[in-house]
């Protein structure tokens, strides 16, 4: 069952999370990978910044989640973990077509650049990355990132936003 989080999901958010990013080891620049990989002051903080929360719930405990943003114009897609135990079983679809679902507007997903996995992810569901040029001036528009993140991320694009951008 797919539900929004709150505040008392944030212990499992967080082992669900610095379970998950295990995977970066190795595929993301040394220097950017940190146990844990995100800390409860981190999360915390993405929340206040306007992140939405919603989990998968499976026998009343959350196994995946993923967080929507809006951004005025767009919304970005932000954190979306799986257990590592729970893993190709549907479930970050299953999340990301309902956070889809929720809103009409052009949607972006930022990731490490070689987090090939996540990249494959995001196209099969029709995403598309963006030029380097654009995705440098997408995420300093709409992420709060660090600038060696920067450099080592892409943007993904949905359907919708290719088109405003070939009609604008």
């Amino acid at each position: 069952m797919i539900r929004l989080c709150i505040d008392k999901d944030l212990d499992a958010m967080l082992r669900i999370i610095n379970d998950s990013a295990a995977a970066y080891k190795g595929h993301i620049p040394d220097d950017c990978y940190h146990q844990p990989y995100m800390s409860r002051d981190e999360l915390s903080s993405e929340i206040a910044s306007g992140i939405v929360f919603c989990g998968y719930e499976h026998q009343g405990h959350l196994v995946a989640i993923m967080g929507i943003q809006d951004k005025g114009p767009v919304v970005l897609i932000r954190h979306a973990y799986t257990r590592t135990d729970r893993r190709r079983q549907g479930l970050g679809s299953r999340l990301l077509t309902y956070l889809l679902d929720q809103t009409d507007k052009p949607v972006l997903v930022g990731t490490w650049r070689d987090a090939t996995w996540a990249i494959q992810f995001y196209q099969k569901h029709g995403f598309q990355l963006a030029s380097d040029e654009l995705k440098d001036t997408l995420l300093e528009k709409y992420w709060s990132i660090p600038e060696r993140q920067v450099e080592t991320s892409v943007v993904l694009m949905s359907g919708t936003y290719q088109q405003e951008l070939a009609s604008g």
